[in-house]
Parts: structure tokens; C-alpha cells; sequence
């Protein structure tokens, strides 16, 4: 791990969903670090688990729990678990998230030509809602039964997971870069909205980084790279990805009380120079 910037989150709470996957179970290792317990919440209790035990193995505190943030019912279900478990939350991670085939196009451009491929005309509503209801739905629904336990509390904060898609929306997946713009915007919406009762409301938006759910699309069946790696990486300026290890500076700062103190309403990328990058 890069621990080279640390904050003290001893007898912290922190509460991070989609918490199996590659960045947001990196997270959790990271903050266990610095003395957080962590309470993993994932719809594969499986994958919640495993880094449940790696934290568990370090010396952390961890425990998983299934979850669907989805159904508001499951998600309290898990509130009054972790209230048992390790007490109120003080920090909400909310790292659920992600793209469906349903909802992404074959093409990158619209043609004048009878194609037989899945163009936008013939994109699955139910794909699409999909794609939404997990990415903001994902989100409002666990901040409103997280964030009661934040209100009046001193060092409480909540740090959404956004992306490079939300500036600049990628070909193929509209639903997406739509859905991940709506949580920039709800970011922003939510840190308005709590600045009164003491709940910072902050976001991260990471470029491209390997993760368990787009390796297929970034590498073929043999390890090379696609011709998508290929132009993320030219319109990349550092010309690489970035690994998880380089997520963990920002996201320790945005919820540190005492480094990010009058840090609200910031949707920070983390992207090699993606966003600023033209292409010219």
C-alpha cells in the first residue's frame, strides 16, 4: 500500500458499499490501515469477505455484509447490523456502481447505413434503467440511511464515487456517463444540503484503472491490449493507467476533518490528465 500521506481514523466507522471490487476493497484495506473499522458492503458477500479477511489478517478491524443498494430494506437491514457490530457510521463510501451490456452500443458513431449491430435505437430500456438505478439510486438510497447517524456529529463526512464519465462522456456508454454525471451533481446537491448539520459531501472521479469489470474490454483473451486501451491511452497525457494505490491520497484528504475541513461540493479527478487533455 502507499501509505506516504496518513490520517488518524482510530475508532472510526466507515461504512463503503461496492466494497468487493478492485477500488473500493483497496479502500477499505488503505483505511484499515489507519485504524478505521470497516463494514463491507457488497451484493457478493463472497468478494466482501475476502477482503474482510485480508484486513482481519493486517490486524484490522473488517466485517462484510451482503447488500442490494438497491432495496432500501436490505440496506437497513445491513445500518442495524453495523450499529450493532461497531456503532454509528462516520464516514460513507459509496463505491457501488457500474456499466451493463444492455446499455452500451456497438458503435461509436451513428451511421447512415442499415447496420445490423446495437446501435442507440436499439438499446434495452430495462438496461439502461438498470445502469441508472444502480449508479444513483446506488447512492441516494444509502445516504439517506447512513447519514442520520452523521447529523450533529463532529468529523463526519461522505465521499461518492463519480468518474472521468461524468466530465467527459465516453462512446458506447451513454447510460452511464449520464448516471455518473448525476452523482457529480447529486454530490454537489448533497453537500449544499448538509453543510448546516456538519456531514461534508465530497466526490472522487477516477480515470482509467483495471478493474475486475472492464479488464475485459481493455484487454484480449491473450493479454494484449484492445484498440479501446489503445485510444484511452492516447488521450491519456501520463499515457498509462493508474493503479488503486493512487486513489488513496485524495480519498484519505477529502475525508480527513482535519485536512479537508472546508473541503464540500469537490468532485476531484484522478485521471493522468484525461479531462484536461483536448486531444490536440
Amino acid at each position: 500500500m502507499n501509505r506516504k500521506f496518513d490520517i488518524d481514523l482510530s475508532g472510526k466507522v466507515v461504512t463503503i458499499t461496492g466494497a468487493g471490487g478492485v477500488i473500493c476493497g483497496g479502500i477499505a484495506e488503505e483505511l484499515a490501515c489507519s485504524g478505521a473499522k470497516i463494514a463491507l458492503l457488497d451484493l457478493n458477500l463472497e468478494a466482501g469477505d475476502k477482503i474482510a479477511g485480508k484486513i482481519v489478517a493486517l490486524g484490522g478491524t473488517a466485517k462484510a455484509y451482503k447488500c442490494n443498494v438497491l432495496e432500501k430494506e436490505s440496506i437497513i437491514a445491513c445500518h442495524e447490523e453495523i450499529l450493532k457490530d461497531f456503532g454509528k457510521t462516520d464516514i460513507l463510501i459509496n463505491g457501488a456502481g457500474g456499466n451493463n451490456p444492455k446499455a452500451t452500443t456497438d458503435n461509436e458513431f451513428c451511421s447512415y447505413e442499415d447496420m445490423d449491430i446495437k446501435d442507440f435505437f436499439a438499446l434495452d430500456e430495462s438496461g439502461v434503467k438498470f445502469v441508472f438505478d444502480l449508479n444513483f439510486l446506488g447512492t441516494f438510497l444509502p445516504t439517506q440511511v447512513f447519514a442520520k447517524d452523521m447529523i450533529g456529529r463532529k468529523g463526519c463526512s461522505i465521499l461518492n464515487i463519480s468518474s472521468m464519465n461524468a466530465f467527459t462522456p465516453l462512446t458506447k456508454i451513454p447510460a452511464y456517463s449520464a448516471a455518473k454525471a448525476g452523482i457529480s451533481n447529486f454530490t454537489m446537491w448533497l453537500a449544499v444540503h448538509f453543510a448546516k448539520v456538519g456531514i461534508r459531501v465530497n466526490a472522487i472521479a477516477p480515470g482509467f484503472f483495471v478493474t475486475n469489470q472492464n479488464r475485459e474490454l481493455l484487454f484480449d483473451k491473450s493479454g494484449n491490449p484492445t484498440p479501446r486501451t489503445n485510444k484511452i491511452l492516447n488521450a491519456t497525457p501520463m499515457g498509462r493507467f493508474g493503479e488503486v494505490s493512487e486513489i488513496m491520497g485524495a480519498t484519505k484528504l477529502l475525508i480527513s476533518e482535519d485536512e479537508a475541513s472546508f473541503i464540500t461540493g469537490v468532485v476531484l479527478a484522478i485521471d493522468g490528465g484525461f479531462n484536461a487533455y483536448s486531444g490536440v
